[in-house]
């Protein structure tokens, strides 16, 4: 991969979905997509290259899959656990408190769907304690249509449910299957999944009480983590809460929420 073609990737993911990369990862691009070139009978990167720069069906093809590659992110379960514990343990029974209608919650970025079907199991622990039996309506979003096919026929391997699930979890929420672990309807009908780039209005998807963003804004240049956090806090409702990763700050300049500490765990509340 010369230097040139790594500039025409760099300038298309940066232009198409955000991502900023450094030179330093040039050797990262050329390894997630080295398989591409033979899956389209490319005979070098020259002809990637080339392809981004075209408009074709079959370079749209080309397009989408290396976007897929360079944005499909390993996940795991009740990551960032405290999170998850403060979400079942204090902010799901705020809001049964004071709201009756139906709780809208959005994943983003949401790869496998890991996070999406955590927040649902979470639901279903805090609502049996509280008594409740509220609506909730849970949308996963990725860029990537590939990963998002994944998400939907929450079917998992025995690798995959190793990382972050208990045993006594995976028991109650997922029947074993010929092809793997499938979660139970119970978990899976309060979520959907729609592909999404965070780079788009977000007006499309509605309003909601909670927004999981977590580990994705680390790919975008400051700017646009600005731009996507404003928004998000539009579409927030009054008093909402959203979620970064534990490792993850607000940047300087946002000004619609303030941060909530409660034990180890941080996160912010929409400023009303």
């Amino acid at each position: 991969m010369t230097s040139n073609e790594y500039k025409i990737i760099q300038n298309f993911l940066s232009q198409s979905c955000g991502i900023v990369l450094n030179e330093s990862k040039q050797y990262l691009v050329k390894n997630r997509l080295t398989g591409l070139l033979q899956k389209f009978d490319l005979e070098s990167f020259s002809g990637l290259a080339a392809a981004i720069n075209t408009n074709s069906p079959m370079t749209m093809k080309i397009k989408a899959a290396v976007v897929d590659a360079m944005t499909t992110n390993e996940t795991f379960w009740f990551r960032d656990d405290m999170q998850f514990l403060e979400l079942k343990k204090t902010i799901f029974p705020e809001i049964f408190e004071k709201k009756t209608g139906t709780i809208k919650i959005w994943s983003a970025a949401c790869s496998s769907g890991q996070e999406p079907y955590t927040i649902s199991m979470c639901y279903e622990d805090a609502a049996k304690v509280a008594g409740k039996s509220q609506n909730v309506q849970i949308i996963g979003t990725d860029i990537s249509e590939t990963i998002l096919k994944e998400a939907k026929e929450a079917v998992y391997s025995e690798l995959a449910l190793s990382r972050g699930l208990e045993v006594q979890t995976k028991n109650r929420f997922f029947q074993k299957t010929h092809v793997g672990y499938k979660l139970i309807p119970d978990i899976t009908r309060r979520v959907r999944f729609q592909q999404f780039n965070l780079l788009k209005p977000f007006s499309v998807l509605g309003r909601f009480d909670i927004i999981f963003c977590r580990n994705v804004l680390i790919y975008f240049s400051d700017e646009v983590k600005k731009d996507i956090l404003t928004r998000m806090a539009k579409s927030l409702e009054p008093g909402g809460y959203i979620f970064l990763s534990s490792t993850e700050s607000m940047p300087a300049g946002i000004k619609e929420f303030e941060p909530i500490r409660s034990g180890r765990v941080r996160y912010f509340k929409k400023v009303s």
